[in-house]
């Protein structure tokens, strides 16, 4: 539903069919016993975003860290993302990073979404490892926060998995899942999720962590470093993946009740990759 402008029109239509989908899903039952915690001592840092500074610019012409649309130019949602503007949509203060949405005088939301990569393709993308952010979710009806990766080659299919997907009006869970988007290029989708429950309102009381783990053979979605849900890892996903982090609004859903403003807070991206095996393991 993010990943080609053509869908802009679509997208409350296409997340209130993915979402139905999603909600009729049987709850994972494999098992995740070879999803164990995760230890970091296993990985490298490869990427390490704190936010003590945002380095951001529309569309990467100044060769900046995060662009602050979709490579591809889509916006999706009931607000439009914003070119960085002096103190909106994105502030840093202490090592956090605030992201805003906001209804202006004209009536019109406004919110913010970073992007690692720039449409040339440019800026940090990585094959397989562990990508985590840290964040704090906003409160209320109609926020629609996301921390989600999509494959770097998008020439015949897009890849995307949605590490996390939060819709305001349901505060005791979260969805993650995966999409391979092929219809555009005449394909047929494929997509899968799961629901985590929560305590309610648990997600805007606090921080926590959401990531996940690329592996040739396995995909691990983990929630404050523990593993809620797994799937095999298919074909489409090797290749190099690229994070993406947003406070969007609606999915489909009323905005009408929804917070002036809004507020997610992220504390930091990582992201690492497995060390290679010593010779004796």
């Amino acid at each position: 539903m993010r990943t080609t402008s053509k869908w802009k029109l679509r997208a409350a239509a296409v997340s209130i069919v993915i979402l139905g989908a999603l909600a009729a899903l049987v709850p994972y039952t494999g098992s995740l016993a070879e999803d164990a915690p995760l230890n970091l001592d296993d990985f490298d840092l490869t990427f390490e975003e704190n936010f003590d500074t945002l380095s951001v610019s529309p569309w990467g012409e100044r060769s900046t860290r995060w662009i602050a649309h979709t490579p591809w130019n889509g916006d999706f949602g009931a607000a439009r993302f914003s070119d960085p503007l002096d103190g909106f949509p994105f502030t840093t203060k202490d090592g956090i990073l605030r992201i805003e949405a906001r209804k202006g005088d004209d009536g019109n939301w406004r919110a913010g979404l970073l992007s690692s990569t720039n449409p040339r393709g440019e800026g940090f993308s990585q094959k397989f490892g562990y990508f985590e952010a840290r964040m704090k979710l906003p409160p209320g009806k109609g926020v629609w926060p996301a921390f989600w990766l999509i494959g770097l080659d998008r020439s015949g299919f897009t890849a995307e998995i949605d590490v996390l997907e939060y819709y305001g009006r349901a505060p005791y869970e979260f969805s993650s899942g995966y999409h391979i988007w092929r219809e555009s290029h005449g394909g047929k989708n494929q997509n899968d999720g799961f629901w985590t429950a929560v305590p309610e309102g648990s997600l805007s009381s606090d921080f926590h962590t959401w990531g996940v783990e690329i592996k040739a053979d396995r995909t691990t979605i983990y929630f404050d470093r523990k593993p809620v849900w797994g799937f095999d890892t298919p074909p489409e996903f090797h290749m190099p993946f690229f994070p993406l982090v947003n406070l969007a609004l609606g999915a489909g859903w009323p905005i009408d009740e929804t917070p002036n403003p809004s507020y997610l807070y992220v504390d930091y991206i990582h992201v690492y990759q497995r060390k290679a095996a010593s010779p004796t393991e």
